[in-house]
């Protein structure tokens, strides 16, 4: 039987999705990207595939998070050439 940090591979499934609900309420692909890591990190625990530890259990998420979140820049992020107009001041409103 597996004890300690191992063993809680669903609080890492949680804290991702806890992660993805925030997403929705704050949306801007801040935190899908951890919470894609967080699910991933939970995903390699369950299955054994992850060491022991919580600094390397950091360091995968870490890894995964910025991996997922550079997948996401490149797949819905700013495309080359694309330049945000201000076609209006949020003050011209009186």
């Amino acid at each position: 039987m597996i004890h300690g940090i191992a063993a809680t591979w669903w609080a890492w499934v949680v804290l991702g999705f806890a992660l993805g609900v925030l997403e929705v309420m704050a949306p801007g692909y801040i935190f899908l990207g951890f919470a894609i890591g967080a699910v991933l990190t939970g995903i390699l625990v369950g299955l054994g595939l992850a060491p022991a530890g919580l600094p390397a259990l950091i360091f995968i998420f870490a890894v995964a998070s910025v991996i997922s979140w550079l997948v996401l820049r490149r797949t819905v992020g700013v495309r080359k050439g694309q330049v945000k107009i201000w076609d209006r001041d949020i003050n011209d409103d009186r």
